[in-house]
């Protein structure tokens, strides 16, 4: 049942609430906030929102920057990391107008609302359902610099394979064989716990926690599927909770895809399915691994414009170390059950009518989740309108190990960019089908190529500590 603002105003008096926070979304999907005294909330609080410059979130230009805040009910949660008790709230954008405030187009969240309701107008379905799993790394000490004489990083984690030599640590992980590793070598079970205990109690309901493959101090969190909208939120609520349960317990957590050099990377999966009129769109007892015609074409549309779709689910130039052959992130362009080293994977567990679904495995969580998601929609629908079947165009099914092929086999398949440029690229390209229904609006798009480009410029100039090893005494 949504909230209304009695109910907010009830919550702010039990709860002896003394800040009322709104947590905001820029261009890179990181919040942002701004705080008001629990006793300045009320009707017009919802009604007319809070003012901010829309330019410093990466949106709009400065001469046309001034936007409103308005906060979403329904969304309000008291705030387990403020000493001072906080209630906080997210929402959405909207543009100044008269007489009445209309949606921010580019802004986030309201492009996720903007893809469902498109998704509806198609008559494609009511709901998509997606679960992201969240791999990260929690780490005991890291440090960084980027000076002119002084460029590198150093990170620690206690039960690291490079540990074994130091005195005392006898608890240390073989490199590689973290996954599900029990005490005494999962030591950070209690931090992991707390963060999966705070997340239920913000109404996020989890599958499981434990430790992957990296060594290092690698974990994954998984939720229960929710409704895409709502796991967005929930996506930047998850990683606020592990970010600040983790500086709790004297930890770092990262969500970076490949912060440890020969260990695996932190990824995000995504599974989704459809749902229209209380039935799965997805499932057919009869089809490929039991699911239907229209889930082949909605695989074929992601897989379509897979490279363009890494521009927003993988928009980091750490995002592609992350994509290498070796591991079990996905480099080629193709669909499989059971098979990881495909982008699209089947899972067999996922039998039951209602669950039969898959998952996107190329994605990773420095992605601004409402992008990501709104993408992902969008290119699948894009599949169903226009039944791109995957298999017909040689996308597979490939139910063999993509990684074991000889040299002349895989020239043969496609695969994922290999830089950010070159997801741009594939970007400015390919894009029609995100701008289909005025879901992501072209200017929004150019800004965030123009962003990501700047940044590709800026890394590129800045000399690699690996290039003194390389080059220095030639």
């Amino acid at each position: 049942m949504s909230k209304t603002v009695q109910d907010i105003i009830n919550i702010i008096k039990e709860n002896d609430i003394k800040m009322v926070d709104f947590k905001m979304v820029d261009i890179n999907g990181q919040y942002r906030h701004v705080t008001i005294p629990a006793g300045n909330f009320s009707e017009s609080t919802i009604k007319n929102g809070i003012g901010f410059d829309a330019s410093n979130y990466g949106y709009a230009v400065v001469e046309k920057s001034d936007m409103v805040f308005i906060p979403d009910p329904d969304t309000a949660q008291i705030d387990p990391f403020c000493q001072i008790p906080t209630l906080s709230m997210t929402g959405n954008a909207m543009i100044i107008d008269n007489p009445e405030n209309r949606p921010l187009p580019q802004y986030p969240r309201n492009i996720v609302l903007a893809a469902e309701q498109y998704m509806r107008d198609c008559g494609i379905a009511d709901e998509m359902y997606i679960l992201p799993e969240f791999e990260f790394y929690l780490f005991d000490n890291v440090a960084w610099e980027v000076q002119p004489n002084s460029v590198g990083f150093s990170i620690d984690a206690v039960q690291a394979h490079w540990n074994s030599g130091v005195e005392g640590s006898g608890n240390v992980v073989a490199k590689q064989k973290n996954y599900h590793i029990a005490k005494p070598f999962d030591v950070s079970y209690e931090a992991r716990s707390e963060m999966c205990m705070l997340m239920e109690e913000a109404g996020i309901k989890l599958n499981y926690h434990h430790p992957e493959v990296g060594a290092a101090g690698q974990f994954e969190i998984e939720p229960h599927l929710g409704i895409m909208s709502q796991m967005a939120d929930a996506t930047m609520n998850i990683k606020y909770i592990i970010h600040n349960v983790a500086r709790k317990y004297g930890l770092s957590a990262t969500f970076m895809p490949k912060p440890v050099a020969g260990e695996a990377g932190n990824g995000m999966h995504v599974h989704m399915l459809l749902m229209k009129d209380g039935e799965p769109v997805f499932s057919d007892d009869n089809g490929y691994s039991n699911l239907s015609r229209e889930a082949h074409y909605f695989m074929g549309g992601l897989l379509k414009h897979i490279a363009s779709l890494c521009a927003l689910t993988n928009p980091s130039t750490n995002s592609f170390k992350r994509l290498v052959p070796g591991f079990e992130a996905p480099v080629t362009v193709g669909y499989a059950t059971s098979n990881r080293s495909a982008v699209i994977r089947i899972p067999a567990y996922a039998k039951e009518k209602n669950l039969r679904r898959f998952e996107l495995r190329n994605p990773d969580a420095t992605c601004n989740p409402y992008f990501c998601y709104a993408a992902i929609l969008m290119a699948g629908i894009d599949g169903i309108k226009n039944k791109i079947d995957p298999h017909e165009n040689g996308w597979g099914p490939y139910d063999f190990n993509l990684y074991k092929l000889s040299d002349e086999e895989k020239a043969k398949l496609s695969h994922l960019p290999v830089s950010l440029d070159e997801a741009l690229d594939a970007l400015e390209a390919d894009h029609d089908y995100l701008t289909a229904g005025g879901v992501f609006p072209e200017h929004m798009l150019e800004k965030f190529i123009a962003t990501k480009r700047a940044e590709c410029r800026e890394l590129a100039a800045i000399p690699h500590p690996a290039e003194f090893d390389k080059y220095y005494n030639l």
